[in-house]
């Protein structure tokens, strides 16, 4: 109950029902606050208990400085958690370990529960092993079902052991388009009360859901299961950055161009750790697939949310998607009556303003490695020339002359080039070099929500057909929807049959290629590029690109909308320019280029409007948590804690709790610890805890061969988070991971410094060896650490190898908070300093002093770093709440979590 200080408890009738509702407008200064901070507002109101959030919290946003660094601390209680299966199984793998750790300490485990809905879509196991076939979905989802076993009945019991678990099965759609299409409230309602429907999600791109009006965000798994076990989340009240949108997007440009576009704008602007907020004539303009596009990319921005308003477009979606009448007037009503609805000619308070034409937008892709590098589509071909010199060997670009860019045309002489004969099965003979698409992808949330890209991404194939073009034999073709409503939605309009023909059959209902399951390439291929070393590449409808991610044989991966990835597919390399190239010659010998088969907005909208309607939505989801027969035949374990199989390597229990006691001990000052990994910007949570394939002759590969698991039966490391022994071997293991203090190798490499002149060793091996003799670790960085999923392996595995401190430059936000509850120190270098200013080689022994400090209930802002070699600077400590520093002092959040439950 809350406290209601502000007399804010008031009653909405909407129809014939009547709710509980929290006024904003009690609120002195409510009025001028931005959509998204009325929301954290209305949270505040309705869970004061006087204690953890009082009516100062309140008045804290209610007299909110714009123009202030955040400093007021509140706490945020999040309405639901949402999941997907590679962070959601670690997730319910800690709450089973939790259930035990609580009976140890003499609690009841039945308070390890979600408190509030928890609902966990699998959507990242199914792997396109099999693709250009008409049964590649049903061979896929074989090898799934096959692969996973372990990990699908533990999420069985999972759903019987735990209140308000629920389980999208396999084969249904990804979590952010089952989100925004079923599971997604907008307006909540739960025990006679109405609210804003809010949410954490473990996977960073949950901000899709910001599209329909609704505040949510990407944390880690360790932070969502906190939030599950009624936990809230601490913030500071963040800077809001409103971007205005003005006009209208021009006809040939998607909504990948526009997303693009934003995201190349606020990674130069900087939003980390803000929240962004769209507003503007250009939004009431903006289709709601377009608007979850852009809320999708917020961790690409680097933003904690990318959010609209709720308007009569929202409603619209919310009926097309089968919400009841009820449900969609109680929106409408609760938004109209707090302030929540859009409106288009209004200036709210913001920190920051940016502005967008919409009809300044261009054709666009993004790479070869970041989304926010973003390339003009005519520039693209002229880009890669350039761009390609970074990945091929040094004796070959040494042997190229040098032209400026600005005249650099792809069939120039000053390309790296290195053509390569490959012999298909059939006997028949190519030829690939360096750029040959051999990826092209239709996958990830991102995109595949969205019907007008999927609708023109069919159009662009049906038309190439009708040239009698098809793709390159070299190129690997995939779709993998976000929804069975997809597939309807084509069959309807009659599209599917010239996918087909193009070779993007349907692989499956999944991130695949995204998230890295992209499968093998055809063996061929992969011989051929792995023999010459080519730089080769992949163009996906995704929302990330970074390195190592998407194929181990694949170098630079590209970003793009599904008609430009169908197109590419037709081109087959990165070297043709597809603005003015011909694409291919249709039955006649004419050459065909890609306006010839690009469709009109009419052709797009026509197709949208007569194949997609509420009765697609109504039978997709009606009984979306049953599953099919083969989810039903699992046989589900039963009991209220988990009988771990000593033989499983799927699943296992993890050491976080063992030896634990009610009190914590004291926070203590870390001496002599040695550098496992020194590494440069960008090292993204891809590089510290990889998601793909597992490397036969990694310690990873090596466990799973001694546990006699056959290579193909490997799975990938994100399907592998459940089991600890694994992820601990894979942390670091990303094959194009530099570590600077082991030059000259790529992948999961240092020196192991417990040896004799620091021999080049693989990292987990050195990481025992540094455990074994009582040698705490560290990480140098750069720029942005831990930038991309919200990947909570990348800080277990972080701890787990022995790592006590963390020394950046900057931070991405999930990932310095996930640090945080796994007990490890995140530390950032001086204003303008970093490890090569400071002279540090990452050979040096370092002792951070100062960290004792927090046992008196204060956080230091700087600690004191010291090197064997002389070198000595304050460091300035990234725990940046009071409850993240109550994190740190019990050794992490769960820790913190445990004992309040046993303590309460």
């Amino acid at each position: 109950m809350s406290a209601n200080s502000f007399d804010a408890r008031s009653t909405l009738r909407v129809g014939d029902e009547s709710y509980e509702i929290f006024r904003l407008d009690k609120v002195e200064g409510s009025a001028r606050l931005p959509y998204s901070l009325k929301v954290l507002l209305e949270n505040l109101l309705r869970t004061e208990d006087g204690a953890n959030i009082t009516a100062d919290h309140i008045r804290a946003i209610g007299g909110w400085d714009s123009q202030a660094q955040p400093s007021q601390e509140i706490q945020f209680t999040p309405a639901r958690v949402i999941m997907q299966d590679f962070t959601g199984v670690p997730c319910v793998v800690d709450l089973a370990t939790m259930r035990e750790a609580v009976k140890e300490l003499g609690g009841d485990p039945a308070k390890i529960n979600p408190l509030a809905p928890a609902e966990l879509v699998i959507d990242h196991s199914v792997i396109a092993d099999k693709f250009g076939t008409k049964d590649a979905f049903g061979q896929n989802v074989e090898l799934e079902y096959g692969r996973n076993k372990e990990r699908y009945q533990f999420l069985r019991w999972g759903q019987t052991a735990f209140d308000e678990f629920k389980v999208v099965p396999p084969g249904t759609g990804i979590v952010h388009q089952v989100n925004i299409e079923h599971l997604a409230r907008t307006v909540m309602v739960r025990g006679g009360q109405a609210y804003p429907d809010t949410l954490v999600g473990t996977d960073s791109h949950t901000t899709m859901v910001n599209g329909l009006g609704v505040l949510g965000w990407g944390v880690g798994g360790i932070e969502a299961e906190a939030a599950m076990l009624g936990q809230p989340v601490s913030m500071l009240i963040p800077r809001v950055v409103g971007f205005k949108l003005t006009g209208e997007l021009k006809p040939g440009t998607t909504a990948t161009d526009l997303v693009l576009t934003i995201t190349e704008m606020l990674r130069k602007h900087g939003v980390v750790g803000k929240f962004v907020e769209f507003y503007g004539e250009g939004v009431a303009a903006t289709s709601l697939a377009n608007r979850a596009t852009i809320g999708n990319m917020s961790p690409e921005f680097g933003s904690t949310a990318a959010i609209f308003p709720i308007d009569g477009e929202t409603l619209n979606y919310l009926r097309l998607t089968g919400r009841s009448e009820q449900q969609v007037a109680l929106v409408e009503a609760y938004a109209k009556e707090q302030g929540l609805w859009l409106d288009p000619k209004a200036e709210p308070d913001f920190s920051e303003k940016l502005e967008l034409d919409l009809a300044t937008v261009v054709p666009s892709i993004a790479g070869p490695k970041r989304p926010q590098d973003r390339i003009v589509l005519a520039n693209a071909a002229q880009q890669f020339a350039q761009d390609v010199r970074n990945y091929v060997s040094d004796d070959e670009e040494a042997g190229k002359e040098s032209f400026p860019a600005s005249d650099a045309p792809a069939s120039s002489n000053g390309v790296p080039s290195k053509p390569t004969t490959v012999t298909a099965p059939d006997g028949s003979t190519y030829e690939i070099d360096h750029g040959a698409v051999t990826v092209a992808a239709i996958t990830s949330c991102t995109n595949t929500s969205n019907p007008y890209v999927m609708v023109a991404a069919a159009l662009v194939a049906k038309k190439a057909v009708e040239k009698g073009l098809t793709r390159k034999p070299w190129v690997k073709t995939t779709l993998a929807p976000g929804s069975k409503v997809v597939t309807d939605y084509f069959d309807k309009a009659g599209l599917t049959p010239y996918l087909d023909k193009v070779g993007f059959n349907l692989v499956g209902y999944g991130c695949t290629t995204c998230i890295g399951n992209s499968g093998p390439l055809p063996e061929e291929v992969s011989k051929a590029v792995n023999d010459n070393d080519l730089a080769v590449t992949s163009v996906l409808s995704g929302n990330r690109n970074f390195e190592g991610r998407i194929n181990p044989d694949v170098k630079m991966n590209y970003l793009a909308s599904p008609p430009l990835v169908v197109a590419y597919a037709i081109a087959g390399s990165m070297k043709v320019d597809i603005t003015k190239d011909a694409l291919g010659a249709d039955q006649d010998g004419k050459p065909v280029f890609l306006a010839d088969i690009w469709p009109t907005e009419a052709e797009v909208n026509d197709v949208v409007a007569n194949a997609i309607g509420e009765d697609m939505f109504n039978k997709s989801y009606q009984d979306v948590f049953a599953g099919d027969a083969q989810w039903q035949a699992l046989p589900i374990p039963t009991g209220n804690t988990f009988e771990w199989d000593a033989e499983s390597t799927y699943v296992r229990k993890p050491p976080y709790f063992e030896g634990m006691a009610m009190e914590p001990a004291p926070v203590e000052d870390i001496t002599g610890a040695r550098v496992l990994a020194k590494l440069g910007d960008s090292v993204t949570t891809d590089h510290i805890s990889p998601a793909g394939a597992i490397k036969a002759d990694t310690p990873a590969g090596k466990y799973l061969t001694e546990h006699g698991i056959e290579r193909r039966d490997f799975n990938s490391y994100g399907s592998r988070r459940g089991n600890h022994e694994v992820m601990i071997r894979g942390t670091f293991a990303n094959i194009r991971l530099r570590n600077q203090i082991a030059p000259g190798t790529e992948g999961g490499y240092t020196r192991d410094f417990t040896q004799a002149d620091g021999p080049v060793s693989f990292i987990y091996d050195a990481s025992q060896n540094y455990q074994a003799a009582g040698t705490p670790l560290a990480i140098l960085a750069g720029k942005e650490y831990g930038s991309g999923s919200s990947r909570d392996w990348a800080a277990k595995g972080t701890a787990l190898l022995g790592v006590k401190a963390v020394i950046a430059e900057s931070y991405e936000r999930i990932h310095r908070s996930n640090l945080i509850g796994m007990g490890v120190l995140p530390l950032q270098f001086p204003e303008g300093q970093n490890a090569e200013t400071l002279g540090l080689t990452g050979e040096e022994a370092f002792s951070f002093t100062g960290v004792t400090e927090l046992n008196n209930g204060t956080t230091p802002r700087t600690v004191k770093v010291t090197t064997d070699t002389g070198v000595e600077f304050d460091a300035v400590v990234r725990i940046d709440t009071p409850g993240e520093a109550d994190y740190y002092r019990n050794g992490g959040i769960l820790h913190y979590v445990l004992r309040e439950l046993v303590g309460s």
